[in-house]
């Protein structure tokens, strides 16, 4: 077994390195595990250009990176249902299991979480672009042998979406709009599509991820880099009922509050990088519109899982570029040019 791991780890504002850093014993009740995929995120992408992402603020370094996949190579202690070779998707979420949160059924707010990859606590919890890293049991999902890495690891994105859209309620034949066509934008659109959404907008400023959503099969695209006009004819004989904002911009959330019907429904998922977005509170009143957040995923994990397994959402269909994780500034470097990325996937080797 190797004692010591290469990883991606950030000192700063587009500092981000690969160190070669010792391995220490692994703790009882824990497994560890040797890479086998990771997916770039947008809030990777925030951390690597600003070193925060929202109100989490890198104060240490910092080893990115939580959508991952790879093999059990050790386990330390009782694990059950797992054993060294299992290969599997990896929950990026700690969940505490006994606060107020967790025992309503809503462990993604949970006040005692750690969650790989990020700085929202301090010491921060360290990430899996690492060739080898370590994580509970509990975090471990197995995957069938026909499914790959690159597949598994995109399970959390897709957990994210599944959640922002059971946020939304019961969509069935109803019409959504949605702001952002990066990856969460792209399979916000596709969850959707799962849960009965009759017709669905992707809303972006940029042209490229705006023909990926037609790819991807969105109804209507709309180009709002130069003004809402073509959104507005749209809503003219039939508004939106549901609008998901992905971008995590003030004009995006204003698109959104502006564009829904009088009753509707705003799902906010996009986390702007400075944690603040203005909001324009009076069309949220007279409006009476339902502005919710959608943090993260509960136990929306494990159904991703079962859904790439059973094929039922092709999650590899967003990826347009494969690195090794050796390269991974370079590969953040590339998943920022929205030009030529959709997703980057990091693999290992």
């Amino acid at each position: 077994m190797t004692s010591t791991a290469l990883a991606a780890t950030l000192f700063g504002p587009e500092d981000l390195r690969m160190v070669e850093h010792p391995l220490d014993k692994l703790a009882n009740g824990m497994v560890r595990i040797r890479f086998g995929a990771g997916g770039i995120c947008g809030s990777d992408m925030h951390y690597f250009r600003h070193a925060r992402t929202g109100d989490f603020v890198v104060k240490s370094p910092l080893v990115l990176g939580h959508e991952i996949s790879g093999e059990v190579v050790e386990i330390s202690g009782a694990a059950a249902n797992l054993k060294v070779g299992d290969r599997v998707a990896v929950n990026p979420s700690r969940w505490c299991g006994h606060c107020v949160a967790c025992r309503e059924g809503r462990p993604n707010l949970c006040e005692n979480i750690y969650f790989m990859g990020s700085a929202s606590k301090t010491p921060h919890m360290q990430g899996g672009f690492a060739n080898y890293f370590d994580a509970v049991p509990a975090q471990c999902v197995k995957i069938p042998d026909h499914v790959s890495y690159q597949a598994a690891a995109l399970a959390e994105p897709l957990a994210v979406c599944l959640h922002a859209v059971a946020r939304a309620g019961n969509i069935e034949g109803k019409r959504g709009i949605i702001f952002g066509a990066g990856p969460i934008g792209l399979l916000t659109m596709l969850a959707a599509h799962r849960a009965g959404m009759a017709d669905v907008t992707v809303a972006d400023i940029a042209p490229a991820p705006l023909a990926f959503a037609t790819k991807l099969g969105a109804t209507h695209v709309e180009n709002v880099s130069g003004g809402e006009e073509g959104l507005k004819a749209q809503t003219a004989s039939r508004p939106y009922d549901v609008a998901f904002e992905v971008s995590g911009t003030a004009a995006g959330l204003a698109s959104a509050i502006g564009i829904v019907r009088r009753g509707g429904v705003v799902v906010q998922i996009g986390n702007l990088p400075g944690g603040q977005i203005p909001t324009p509170s009076n069309a949220v009143m007279a409006k009476e519109i339902d502005l919710r957040g959608s943090f993260r995923f509960g136990f929306e994990f494990m159904t991703a899982v079962e859904l790439i397994g059973a094929g039922s959402v092709d999650v590899l269909s967003l990826v347009t570029a494969e690195r090794p994780l050796s390269t991974a500034p370079d590969a953040l470097r590339l998943a920022l040019d929205r030009s030529q990325s959709v997703k980057v996937v990091l693999t290992a080797n």
